[in-house]
């Protein structure tokens, strides 16, 4: 699947998309296996509520399924002006 790094996300993986392989069955579980991989990941996805998810361009929560799924997306929340 792809997975998109947006803003600071993105800034502290070094990535702003990668083609993933994973045997996750939630966001969360990906969230997890993607933070193993080193240091950058696990920086980025150190505090998980300042971080918002959408899977196939929907809003989402972290517990939200995988399967089917070809996109998951991460980013900090969104601010008015």
């Amino acid at each position: 699947m792809d997975v998109l790094y947006f803003a600071w996300v993105r800034e502290r993986i070094g990535l702003p998309r990668e083609v993933v392989e994973t045997k996750a069955n939630t966001v969360a579980e990906l969230v997890t296996e993607l933070s193993a991989r080193e240091e950058r990941y696990a920086a980025a996805f150190e505090d998980l509520s300042a971080l918002r998810v959408a899977v196939d361009q929907e809003l989402a929560d972290f517990d939200a399924p995988l399967k089917g799924v070809r996109e998951v997306a991460f980013f900090p929340p969104m601010t008015g002006g």
